[in-house]
């Protein structure tokens, strides 16, 4: 096998690819109630010769190789879509107010792709190939519910890819963006903030006790975490994404409540931040008679990357799809500073974090249509759209750097 073999191979079944893709973007589902999406992975997985094996809630995992002694390499896709309400113009797009505006469809077509050229392959295969096809990553707890089911075992995971989609990136589609060695996505947490008051006619203020008021104070005073609490090197947002109190204009409330999210980089910082929230939302309730909770729901931590995997995968891609088709973050920033292109950077929060906590892991962006060719719209939009040329590279990217890190560490 060489890499123009995987390469063509995948660029040959560029239809059935597509044809995968389509059918997962105009059938979006969100969450872990995955129903349609599972049942037509897994009717395609088992057309190849596989048996999927049921992974936590909703996810499922394959397995391919296993012919040769050697170590165990997973590639994983996400699988769920978001509460949008599509509004692209392409003929397949979704009707049912869920959209895959984040490329998940596209990851998950990718990897079914994967999983043909490594059955093609699998008497080369130096040890065992792990597919992961994981519900629930929009909010945070696929990838923690299938790791808690076992993912990681039986066999025992030695690294783990993953591949993730960029619409609205300077470069040809199916360029590779490699993440150098440590974090290169933020942790995220949820958080609510409920304030209980006491609610009263507004005629008569002194009657009650304003939970909105508490509310305007807490938004205010939470910003100054960052302003005031943070080292310049420390990089964080706080974001508050929502506010719910009240259903009549002449009548205050009894409670309040504040939903958002906040994003670090390092998890020193993520709780100094929990902390401090806690401490001054409590505090300014006390101050005026009320009292907050703070509640910190779904979440994932940094997701690490580890430095020789860093190198390894630059290398395969490189092999796979020639020298200038892969980067690492750090060579843009040179190439930046000569007056290059530079990938922007995201503050988007992955939970395949999760699994960068427990083996050698290692994040690969992959761009899917530039503004000049008109994917102008970023990740999440309702307008996003992705370019299908990128679907039999990142097809291929997934089975050339496992069977390729497999032969290399024996």
């Amino acid at each position: 096998m060489t890499p123009s073999d995987i390469l063509l191979e995948a660029q040959n079944d560029a239809s059935q690819i597509i044809a995968d893709r389509r059918y997962l973007h105009s059938n979006p589902e969100t969450g872990f109630e995955l129903n349609k999406t599972r049942d037509y992975v897994k009717k395609a997985l088992t057309s190849m010769g596989y048996e999927p094996v049921c992974c936590g809630k909703s996810g499922f995992t394959v397995l391919a190789g296993g012919k040769k002694p050697g170590k165990v390499f997973l590639i994983r896709a996400d699988m769920d879509a978001l509460p949008i309400q599509e509004e692209s113009d392409v003929e397949f797009a979704s009707q049912s107010g869920k959209m895959h505006a984040c490329g998940h469809d596209m990851h998950t077509a990718m990897l079914l792709e994967a999983a043909r050229l490594l059955k093609k392959h699998e008497d080369e295969i130096e040890g065992t190939v792990k597919l992961m096809f994981q519900p629930a990553e929009e909010i945070f707890e696929g990838s923690h519910d299938m790791i808690e089911a076992g993912l990681l075992k039986n066999p025992d995971v030695d690294a783990a890819l993953m591949i993730h989609v960029m619409a609205g990136m300077p470069f040809s589609s199916g360029t590779a963006i490699v993440c150098d060695g440590g974090v290169s996505a933020p942790a995220a947490d949820y958080f609510s903030i409920k304030i209980q008051g006491k609610g009263c006619h507004g005629s008569m203020p002194n009657a009650g006790i304003d939970p909105i008021t508490v509310a305007a104070h807490i938004i205010t005073s939470l910003q100054e975490i960052h302003a005031r609490e943070l080292a310049l090197s420390d990089e964080a947002v706080l974001t508050i994404g929502s506010i719910h109190a009240g259903n009549a204009g002449n009548v205050i409330p009894d409670s309040a409540e504040l939903c958002g999210t906040i994003r670090t980089y390092d998890e020193d910082v993520r709780n100094l931040m929990k902390e401090r929230m806690t401490d001054i939302a409590t505090s300014i309730a006390q101050a005026f008679r009320a009292k907050a909770e703070v509640t910190f729901g779904s979440g994932c931590p940094t997701l690490i990357n580890d430095s020789a995997l860093s190198d390894c995968t630059v290398k395969y891609i490189r092999e796979l799809t020639g020298p200038q088709s892969a980067f690492t973050a750090g060579q843009l920033s040179a190439m930046a500073a000569q007056g290059s292109k530079k990938a922007p950077k995201t503050a988007g929060s992955e939970d395949f974090a999760y699994v960068s906590h427990e083996v050698p892991s290692i994040m690969i962006a992959l761009a899917s249509g530039s503004p000049e060719k008109g994917y102008c719209y970023p990740q999440h939009h309702p307008k996003v759209k992705f370019d299908e040329a990128a679907l039999p590279v990142g097809s291929a990217i997934y089975a050339y750097t496992a069977i390729r890190w497999l032969s290399e560490h024996k």
